[in-house]
């Protein structure tokens, strides 16, 4: 069974960037970042903290999930 990595809220920026999403802001410690899609905006929220909880990492997949296929992302976010 796939097992969660453990990661960065600085990790999961890189990977989400390679998909599009960019920095569209920054409040505290929470960067939100955004993707264009068509007439749609995309929009994460993800802790710039040295590592993010499972329970948020899970959070954070589920939402991306929302823009991404499952294809696309397990790969950097669970260890086989």
């Amino acid at each position: 069974m796939p097992k969660l990595r453990s990661l960065s809220g600085e990790d999961v920026i890189k990977i989400l960037e390679k998909f599009g999403f960019y920095i569209a802001g920054q409040k505290g410690s929470h960067a939100k970042l955004k993707r264009n899609s068509g007439e749609n905006s995309q929009i994460l929220t993800i802790p710039n903290h040295k590592e993010l909880d499972k329970g948020t990492l899970k959070a954070i997949y589920n939402q991306a999930l929302h823009y991404l296929s499952d294809e696309e992302i397990r790969e950097h976010f669970y260890s086989e």
